[in-house]
C-alpha cells in the first residue's frame, strides 16, 4: 500500500507553533531582562548622585581618579585624533579636487571633528582603556567579597568607589575631547598642507568661516553625556559581576560593548536636540560667533 503523499497538517502545525512559542519566549526573556537591567542601572545611578551631593569624596581619591581617567587617557586620545585628522583629509581630498574644492577641505575637516569624532572618539578611547577597567577592577572586588567588606565597616561602597570614578569621567571628557579636536585639526592641516599642498591661507580662513563656537560647544556638551554614561555602565557591571575570573571578563567586555552602543545612541538623541536648539535661536543658520 503506497504512503501518503502529503504529511499530517496537524503535526505541521503543531511545529509551528512550539516554533513560533520558542521564538516569542526568547525574545520576551530579552525585553524583561533588558528592562530590569535598566531599571536596576537607573536605581544605581540615582544611588549614586544622592551619595554625590550628600558627601564629597576626599581630595585623594578624586586626585587618583582624575590621574587615571584624565592624564593617562591623553596619549592614546591625542594619538587616534592625530590620525582621524590625516585620515579624512586623505580620504576627503581626491572627491573635492575633482570638484575644485580643495581648499574647503579644513572646514569639512575642521566640523567633523568638533562635532562629531571628536567627542565620539573620545569617548570611546575612555570606554575602552576606562570603562572596562573600571568595570574589572570593581568586578574583581566584588569576587573577592572586598565590596562586602566596606559595606560590614560601615562605608557606603558607591560614594567610596563609584562617586570618584564617575566625577573624573564627566569632569575631564571634556578636556580630553578638546585635545582630540586639536590634534584632529593638526593631522588634518599637516597632510593637506604640508603634503597635499593645499593654499595655507585659504585652508585656514575657509575653516574660520564654516566652524563657529556652537560647533565647538557641541562637542564639548554631548561629551558630558558620554562620560556620564561611561561611567555609571561601567561601575554598574563591576558592581554586579559575576563569581570568578570568567564574571570578570565577561563584566569587562559588556562594559565596553554597552558604553559604546549607548555613546552612539545618545549621539542621535543629542544631535537631534542640540539641532533643534540651534535653528530655533538661529533661523538662519547664522554662527554663534
Amino acid at each position: 500500500m503506497a504512503s501518503d503523499p502529503y504529511p499530517n497538517n496537524d503535526s505541521i502545525l503543531s511545529r509551528l507553533l512550539n516554533s513560533l512559542h520558542r521564538i516569542t519566549s526568547a525574545w520576551g526573556t530579552v525585553v524583561v531582562q533588558g528592562i530590569t537591567t535598566l531599571g536596576d542601572i537607573s536605581l544605581f545611578a540615582f544611588q549614586m548622585f544622592i551619595w554625590m551631593f550628600r558627601a564629597r569624596p576626599k581630595r585623594e581619591t578624586l586626585m587618583q581618579n582624575f590621574y587615571a581617567v584624565g592624564v593617562l587617557s591623553l596619549p592614546v586620545v591625542a594619538l587616534t585624533g592625530t590620525f582621524i585628522g590625516m585620515v579624512l583629509a586623505i580620504q576627503s581630498y581626491h572627491q573635492f579636487k575633482n570638484l575644485g574644492l580643495e581648499t574647503r577641505l579644513g572646514a569639512v575637516i575642521n566640523m567633523s571633528l568638533v562635532r562629531e569624532l571628536g567627542p565620539v572618539l573620545a569617548a570611546t578611547m575612555l570606554a575602552g582603556r576606562v570603562g572596562s577597567a573600571m568595570a574589572a577592577v570593581l568586578g574583581t572586588m566584588r569576587v573577592t567579597e572586598q565590596i562586602d567588606a566596606l559595606t560590614s565597616m560601615g562605608a557606603n561602597p558607591i560614594h567610596y568607589l563609584v562617586v570618584p570614578r564617575f566625577m573624573a569621567c564627566v569632569l575631564l571628557i571634556p578636556a580630553l575631547t578638546v585635545m582630540a579636536d586639536f590634534m584632529g585639526i593638526v593631522g588634518g592641516y599637516f597632510y593637506s598642507v604640508i603634503i597635499l599642498g593645499i593654499d595655507h591661507a585659504q585652508y585656514l580662513r575657509n575653516s574660520r568661516d564654516f566652524v563657529g563656537g556652537f560647533d565647538l560647544f557641541t562637542g564639548v556638551f554631548k561629551s558630558v553625556f558620554f562620560g556620564a554614561m561611561i561611567a555609571i555602565i561601567s561601575c554598574y557591571r563591576g558592581f554586579h559581576c559575576q563569581p570568578g575570573a570568567e564574571g570578570v571578563g565577561r563584566a569587562a567586555t559588556a562594559a565596553f560593548v554597552q558604553s559604546f552602543v549607548m555613546i552612539l545612541a545618545l549621539d542621535i538623541v543629542l544631535n537631534i536636540f542640540l539641532d533643534a536648539v540651534y535653528f530655533t535661536i538661529w533661523p538662519t543658520g547664522a554662527k554663534l560667533f
